[in-house]
């Protein structure tokens, strides 16, 4: 397989199974941010709910695009880690799916919500810095760049979710108050009974909602762990997208040739002109390396990994010296530079078909099991009250356009601290803070706060345990 030897062609498929089990444990972990309040009104039965979250997870995947998997891959420079050495790649590789993997287990058999988004990352950062502990070791392991847009997608979201569903909530109080539906969206359903058809066909429309774009945002999650495990352990192979005409980025790189080498050097800083330098050099060498081939096979195996590195390497120092005041570029070059860059970028942005097949069916099929401790969790723990109408339609609303958001511009968000947050937010906004439940509250919040910090211990050891055992 792929020029492996048996016995690394068998652990990769266990890294690709493994990876496959983590988007599939994150599909019954996640599944109760979607079905909690359908099933907790009375607008579905349990099973029927679980069957069109697993569905609309499922399309979800398939439409959602490669943009925030793309930023997973991109968070851990994978082109600094791998060398000639498999077994270390298979190092990385194991130790961030161990720790993903055992963490989203443990908290779900404790009934807590937990971002399977933050355990992803942890364990990403964590690899990467335990990477950076090793001897020898001066590259960056991590991009801090976009780890930063990342922490601060996850941090900013669950407040958006709870201010917004406050506010929401206040609107459809505001609208509805002369209404027929007013009585009935404000109080606790009744027993075994689904709601007017109106306010059920709403619910069911936010169910999906949620569901659809949770698949969009997580499942592509699924797709950047397992294009991280296939760049790591067999680079010649998917290194480049295989379907891409490498002869189509001739003139986008000579456009960004000629604008670098614009740049006048001489008031920047050391490193800075450094970095242009090497920008400059990298450029011209690529132009000349893959200007002439048509198609990927063509380019020898041992080139395609140096290529990416090469590409991955000039979009970074594009990035940096654009941040600087003292590189005098005028705004149409700058949108020139960003735009051709996102061209040659279209030769390493990317991901298999397979890989994205795989990965919707792996979430699709987990938002169908294991389900009823988190949705217990959501529906009945986190206020003191029965779920509302209101509620429920509140916090799925706002979680589903804020996840929709988010992938919109590429960014993870945690499904889990969406809707948890918004949920919370509805009950605030029923009878005040006094309506939540402490103890639920301070879990998810522990939960929150100690998910980084452990799953980063956790994945950095194992690696450089397992590199210490592999040499």
């Amino acid at each position: 397989m792929f020029e492996l030897d048996l016995s690394h062609s068998l652990i990769l498929i266990l890294c690709l199974v493994a990876a496959c089990g983590f988007e599939f444990v994150n599909g019954f972990h996640d599944t109760a941010n979607a079905v909690a309040t359908v099933i907790y009104t009375n607008s579905l039965k349990p099973w029927t709910a679980v069957i069109l979250s697993g569905v609309c997870n499922f399309c979800g995947v398939l439409i959602g695009g490669v943009g925030v998997a793309v930023g997973i891959v991109n968070l851990l420079p994978v082109e600094s880690l791998v060398d000639q050495n498999i077994a270390h790649s298979l190092s990385m590789v194991m130790a961030l799916l161990l720790s993903a993997i055992f963490w989203n287990l443990l908290t779900w058999y404790f009934g807590i919500p937990c971002s399977s988004s933050h355990t992803l990352i942890g364990s990403i950062l964590g690899v990467g810095l335990a990477f950076s502990l090793l001897p020898g070791s001066n590259e960056a392991a991590v991009n801090w760049s976009k780890a930063q847009d990342i922490g601060l997608s996850l941090l900013i979201s669950p407040l958006f979710g709870f201010s917004m569903t406050i506010i929401l909530m206040y609107f459809i109080r505001t609208l509805t108050k002369k209404s027929k539906y007013s009585e009935v969206l404000f109080k606790e359903p009744k027993k075994n009974a689904p709601p007017p058809l109106f306010i059920r066909s709403v619910l069911i429309f936010t169910c999906s909602s949620v569901s659809l774009s949770h698949g969009s945002n997580d499942g592509q999650k699924g797709v950047g762990l397992v294009m991280l495990i296939l760049i790591g352990i067999v680079p010649s192979y998917f290194a480049l997208n295989s379907n891409y005409n490498p002869s189509a980025l001739h003139d986008p790189l000579k456009k960004i040739e000629m604008i670098v080498d614009s740049i006048d050097g001489a008031p920047l800083s050391q490193p800075d002109r450094t970095r242009l330098e090497e920008t400059r050099s990298l450029t011209r060498d690529l132009v000349h390396r893959i200007g002439t081939h048509t198609t990927v096979e063509n380019i020898p195996k041992g080139e395609r990994f140096s290529i990416r590195k090469d590409i991955m390497l000039i979009d970074r120092n594009i990035k940096t010296l654009m941040g600087k005041e003292e590189v005098r570029v005028s705004k149409v070059e700058a949108q020139t530079l960003k735009a051709e860059m996102e061209s040659v970028k279209g030769i390493t942005d990317y991901s298999p078909t397979w890989v994205i097949l795989m990965i919707a069916l792996s979430l699709g099929t987990g938002t169908m099991i294991g389900w009823k401790r988190i949705v217990k969790t959501i529906g009945e723990k986190i206020g003191k009250e029965h779920l509302t109408y209101a509620q429920g339609a509140s916090a799925e609303l706002v979680a589903a356009s804020t996840i929709s958001l988010s992938t919109h511009f590429a960014l993870p968000v945690s499904t889990t601290h969406v809707l948890s947050s918004g949920i919370a937010g509805s009950m605030v906004a029923s009878k005040g803070i006094k309506n939540l439940q402490a103890d639920t509250v301070r879990n998810i919040l522990i939960a929150w706060l100690l998910t980084l910090p452990i799953v980063m211990i956790m994945s950095g050891t194992l690696f450089l345990l397992f590199r210490a055992l592999v040499g």
